[in-house]
């Protein structure tokens, strides 16, 4: 997506071409080795963090229908940020709706066997997301085939070119690296609540899904702001560059704020409609009332990625995250040797940690906008082309 942002506001039309046609290169690699690594791993994975044996056949179960579908969603994210990249949104915003809605239809009749009568349980939890996501993929590829003309399909660009690779991972790497470290630390959550038994590890991760479910209004502002200021660095213009990240931050705390609002008022309402089992609530509920006072600075924390992003150095935003993980994995370890260890304990250190992030990355994203922007002069834009 930064690649082809900034090469789409240099009007490098080829360029934003290679990098599309090689990231979907990368895109079947990375597809295989999740699948692979996925089938090998579950069983230790769900071992390692499941509070009792229910807990680790039922996570392993959903695993095994679920990961085609993880898969797939490489080509799908691909194909997305290449059109985020150069300003075009709508199709991925149809396709998402399309998925969630096929997958909410799908559900019912795959996990209770609606209309069917042959409920499947964990098996159609699973398998009704892998064949949404696989839907997904087909309408993306339909999209890209049929109407899309600024980046295509190039069969001659998809031999793999390491020029472009090294490129690539240098800008995707890191992030990457961002979500290997947030995998970490819903490990180490996971890790540490186990012995409070599988309601807490329920109501944990009821609270959680809810929580990213909010999140999503303050994700599509975050991820609008990578493109565009992806688009306006390529072209020189540098003021926009400062401008989208002063408007993108406003924005987003001011929506974080209302969200913080939300959860404080009656989490458990939220929980409620996913459970009806009350220490289930009770947990989730409490972890998305203390949870929240980090929304704003996770806003910020989202912000700042993106402006990474779109300059092409994402390193500085895997370094904040770092600082995360430091912060709460040794302390969250430390606590679990306290006899007077609750589970608040481990949200409100959560809190903290993010707030540190948020600092952090602010600090770094002044000092990479001085390096990148400050002191050079901004170019006249480039007039559109018809």
């Amino acid at each position: 997506m930064a690649l082809i942002a900034q090469a789409s506001g240099r009007k490098d039309r080829e360029d934003a071409n290679l990098i599309f046609n090689q990231s979907l290169g990368q895109a079947a690699l990375c597809a295989l080795g999740t699948v692979v690594f996925g089938y090998l791993l579950a069983g230790p994975y769900m071992n390692t963090l499941g509070a009792d044996a229910a807990t680790i056949d039922a996570g392993m179960t959903y695993l095994y229908w679920f990961l085609p579908g993880l898969g797939l969603q490489f080509a799908l994210i691909s194909m997305g940020s290449a059109l985020r990249g150069t300003g075009i949104v709508n199709p991925t915003i149809v396709v998402q709706v399309s998925t969630v809605v096929l997958n909410a239809i799908l559900s019912p009749i795959m996990i209770a066997g609606w209309l069917t009568g042959r409920p499947m349980g964990l098996v159609g939890a699973g398998l009704s997301t892998t064949i949404s996501v696989a839907v997904a993929v087909l309408m993306m590829l339909v999209y890209f085939v049929r109407l899309e003309r600024y980046v295509v399909f190039n069969v001659s660009m998809l031999r793999p070119r390491w020029g472009a690779w090294k490129r690539i991972l240098a800008v995707g790497l890191p992030p990457g690296g961002e979500f290997a470290l947030l995998f970490v630390y819903m490990a180490v959550i996971y890790w540490v609540i186990r012995d409070f038994g599988s309601a807490a590890q329920a109501g944990f991760g009821v609270g959680s899904r809810v929580m990213h479910a909010i999140f999503l209004p303050a994700m599509a502002i975050a991820f609008a702001t990578a493109p565009v200021a992806g688009q306006n660095f390529g072209a020189g213009r540098f003021d926009r560059v400062r401008a989208t990240h002063r408007t993108a931050v406003t924005t987003l705390s001011g929506l974080m704020l209302l969200l913080t609002l939300l959860c404080q008022w009656r989490p458990d309402l939220m929980i409620r409609g996913f459970t009806d089992d009350p220490d289930v609530i009770a947990v989730g509920a409490e972890f998305l009332r203390i949870i929240s006072w980090n929304f704003v600075a996770t806003g910020i924390v989202f912000t700042n990625s993106g402006m990474f992003q779109s300059m092409g150095n994402t390193m500085p935003a895997l370094m904040a995250s770092a600082t995360r993980i430091i912060t709460f994995a040794l302390p969250a370890i430390w606590l679990t040797t306290l006899p007077s260890f609750e589970l608040q304990h481990l949200w409100y250190l959560s809190v903290g940690t993010v707030a540190l992030q948020a600092v952090v990355s602010w600090w770094l994203l002044s000092t990479e906008f001085r390096k990148q922007l400050g002191g050079a002069p901004a170019r006249e834009a480039v007039p559109s082309e018809a």
